[in-house]
């Protein structure tokens, strides 16, 4: 297959290798040795400019802004083919003739001598934007004149395609470094990114899925498959094995939920649903406040709601911390010492993070060969490794690792492009879901979920990976648009 039809969506596999910065760099400089000078930003420039006419089949007049740097090259290529096909590409490009990289400089002169129209501003009216001003190797806010041409892009309603990552965006960590105004705009303009050479895990989390709308892939005719990758993108579910004909409840897994304490039993309620949905044999619920078990109880029969006390830990699966409030502490020394798997979530969480000896007992867990999981949402986290809210999104796979090797346990990170990981696999981000799982409860029920699947499962973290997955699959097939995502209806869907 030649590198000219190789630009794919990220639909045809399960999972993708992420590679970072320095990874994407050492296969760049590889290749470039193999290759004829120029080849690869030649490539690139195809690539883009076959990618735009696929986007956008009938714009006549496209914007290229460029940067001074190789991927204003891949601009200046692309810019060169269009002409050629008879768009009118106008580039604007802040370089200097002789003080550009060297395959930069040579696509300049090629752009030049085709007959390109260059522009000093961006122009008032384009069908199509490219943003090719700035590559993986930014690490500052972009200012000045690319601040004004990418604000231009944003404002304006026509498609943009981003030359292999948004400029704005930290290709590893997936931090935004633009304005928030331009941030605000991403979810107003269609979006397209085609990353080159490899993917970068920037675009699949924190502000990356906003900032790059649909991912493309071209590899340039480079085989990457060898390469090592930093983390892995999972765009399908890991196969779940099917329930034999001949079973039982027992042959599913105990769940038990504990949490619920006055004013919170509505969050019990849902991660037991959610356990019980997601397929467990048998769902108890240890309800906090006393006086919401009738309740419970008669609403969901299928539910065995009990007081904590009544919960025998060892012989299920445990989920902690839903709805627990600050009451929750006082169970922790024995739901870390008795669970055999065990769920922390929410206010389990907090109090964690606050006592050193429920952190000293969370990690004896790994050398008792107990498997546990965190599910922290962005605060939780911070809490736990005693840093801000955005020290933990600045960087989401290093806090998650980071959790995960400090506490030695499965860590799910919440949020967009939620991230799963432990301290003995590399970090998955998982790609389903949307902003309709940012509402009340829908934490509740991933906890529940999790717990479901570790439940019929030997291995917590090939578990979480399809729960998380599965969670975010059924937030994508919410049936009413413009209507806010009922966690109750997200509870009695998974699977």
């Amino acid at each position: 297959m030649s590198f000219a039809r190789s630009t794919q969506t990220l639909d045809s596999q399960a999972s993708w290798p992420l590679h970072s910065i320095a990874q994407t760099q050492a296969i760049e400089h590889q290749a470039q040795a193999a290759l004829p000078p120029h080849t690869l930003m030649q490539r690139a420039g195809l690539a883009t400019a076959q990618l735009a006419l696929a986007i956008a089949p009938h714009a006549h007049t496209i914007w290229i802004a460029c940067g001074p740097g190789n991927n204003g090259g891949d601009g200046l290529e692309a810019a060169i083919h269009l002409h050629a096909w008879g768009k009118h590409p106008i580039v604007t490009w802040p370089g200097q003739a002789g003080h550009a990289p060297v395959d930069a400089q040579h696509a300049w002169q090629r752009a030049v001598g085709a007959g390109v129209k260059f522009a000093e501003h961006a122009p008032d009216q384009f069908d199509l934007a490219i943003d090719a001003l700035l590559g993986i190797g930014a690490q500052r806010a972009p200012d000045g004149l690319m601040a004004q041409w990418l604000n231009a892009m944003q404002s304006s309603s026509v498609p943009v395609l981003c030359v292999d990552v948004p400029t704005g965006l930290l290709a590893d960590t997936g931090e935004w470094l633009g304005a928030p105004s331009l941030h605000q705009t991403h979810t107003t303009t269609q979006r397209h990114t085609l990353s080159l050479l490899t993917l970068k895990p920037g675009l699949f989390t924190a502000d990356g899925r906003d900032a790059a709308g649909q991912v493309w892939l071209n590899t340039l005719g480079v085989d990457t498959e060898l390469a090592p990758a930093t983390a892995w993108l999972q765009k399908r579910a890991p196969v779940r094995a099917s329930r034999a004909h001949n079973s039982h409840k027992g042959s599913f897994g105990h769940v038990a939920i504990l949490g619920g304490s006055a004013g919170m039993s509505g969050a019990a309620a849902l991660a037991g649903l959610a356990a019980l949905h997601g397929g467990a044999g048998r769902v108890l619920v240890g309800v906090m406040d006393e006086t919401a078990r009738p309740s419970i109880a008669a609403a969901h029969p299928a539910l065995m709601v009990r007081s904590p006390t009544e919960l025998s830990l060892h012989e299920s699966t445990v989920v902690c911390g839903c709805g627990g409030g600050d009451a929750v502490h006082a169970l922790l020394p024995h739901v870390l010492s008795s669970s055999q798997q065990l769920v922390l979530d929410a206010d389990a969480l907090n109090a964690i993070a606050r006592n050193t000896s429920l952190q000293h007992l969370l990690k004896q867990r790994n050398h008792r060969h107990k498997p546990t999981v965190l599910t922290p949402h962005p605060l939780e986290a911070a809490r736990l490794l005693n840093c801000s809210v955005k020290e933990v999104q600045k960087n989401r796979l290093h806090a998650a690792q980071q959790l995960a090797d400090v506490f030695q346990c499965v860590v799910v990170l919440k949020g967009s492009g939620s991230i799963v990981t432990s301290h003995k696999h590399q970090p998955i981000i998982n790609a389903s879901g949307n902003a309709q799982l940012a509402t009340a409860g829908t934490g509740d029920v991933l906890a529940g979920l999790i717990a479901a699947y570790i439940a019929r499962s030997e291995d917590a973290f090939v578990a979480c990976c399809q729960a998380v997955f599965s969670h975010g699959h059924v937030a994508d097939m919410w049936p009413a648009e413009g209507v806010a995502l009922d966690a109750a209806w997200l509870a009695a869907s998974v699977r």
